[in-house]
C-alpha cells in the first residue's frame, strides 16, 4: 500500500515507463490492448472483465475490439474506480489524468491494468520478468490550474516528446478533446476541463499555447518530477 493513500474525488496526473526505458508498445494491437484494458478493467465488480473471458472461451481467436462492438461493452452496466480525464500512450511510457471515484480506486486500477497488460505483452513477445519501471508514479493536482496546464501537457504529450504532432497522433485523447472522430474505446470525463472553456477550439488554442510555453521554459521536469523521454 501506498505510503501516503490517494483520495476520494481528487485529480492525479499518473505515469509510468518501460524498465530501463524500453518500448512498451511495438505496434498498434499493443496500443489497443492497452486502450481496451483502461475501459474493462474499470469496474469495481469486473463484469466487463468476466464476460470478455467468457466470450473469448466461447470464440477462439477473438479479439477485445470484436467484443466490444459484439457487446456494446460503452453500455453496460459497471461500477467505476476512477474518471478517466485524459490520456497518452507514447512507445515507452503513458501518462492518465484520472479523478479517484472508489477507495483505493487508482491503486487497484493501476494494478489490474499493469499486471494484466505485462502478462499480454511478456506472453506475445516470448518473455518474462516485470515490464514497467517499478509502480506507478502519481502527482497530485491539487488546483484548477494545474488541471487545465496538465490537461494540455498530458493530451499534447506526443508533441512535447517529438514524437508526432498533437492534432494528428491517434493514441491519446486530444482528437477528442478538439472535435476530432475518435474510435477509442474510453469513455472519457473531458467535462471538467472543457467545461471552462467557450468551445472546443478555445481549448485547443490553450492547450497548444502552453505546449509552446512548456517548451520554452523546459519545464517539463516540474510536471513529472522525473524525466520519462
Amino acid at each position: 500500500m501506498r505510503e501516503v493513500p490517494l483520495a476520494n474525488e481528487e485529480y492525479y496526473h499518473i505515469f509510468n515507463r518501460g524498465v530501463d526505458k524500453r518500448k512498451v508498445f511495438l505496434d498498434d494491437s499493443d496500443y489497443w490492448r492497452f486502450l481496451f484494458s483502461l475501459r474493462l478493467m474499470n469496474d469495481k465488480n469486473n463484469g466487463a472483465m468476466i464476460a470478455w473471458r467468457d466470450y473469448s472461451k466461447n470464440n477462439p481467436g477473438a479479439t477485445l475490439k470484436q467484443f466490444f462492438l459484439t457487446f456494446n461493452v460503452r453500455k453496460r452496466k459497471c461500477e467505476p474506480l476512477v474518471e478517466i480525464i485524459a490520456y497518452c500512450l507514447n512507445p515507452n511510457h503513458y501518462h492518465l489524468i484520472l479523478k479517484q471515484v472508489e477507495e483505493r480506486g487508482i491503486e487497484i486500477f493501476m494494478q489490474k491494468v499493469g499486471n494484466g497488460y505485462t502478462k499480454y505483452f511478456n506472453k506475445k513477445n516470448m518473455r518474462s520478468g516485470v515490464l514497467f519501471q517499478g509502480r506507478f508514479k502519481s502527482s497530485h493536482i491539487d488546483t484548477n490550474e494545474y488541471l487545465l496546464y496538465v490537461s494540455a501537457y498530458v493530451n499534447c504529450n506526443s508533441q512535447v516528446h517529438k514524437i508526432s504532432p498533437a492534432e494528428k497522433y491517434f493514441w491519446s485523447s486530444f482528437r477528442e478533446y478538439i472535435g476530432e472522430k475518435n474510435k477509442h474505446p474510453i469513455a472519457l470525463k473531458k467535462e471538467a476541463v472543457l467545461g471552462q472553456f467557450k468551445n472546443k477550439l478555445e481549448y485547443k488554442e490553450f492547450a497548444i499555447r502552453n505546449l509552446i510555453v512548456m517548451q520554452e521554459k523546459k519545464e517539463l521536469e516540474n510536471i513529472i518530477n522525473n524525466d520519462l523521454s
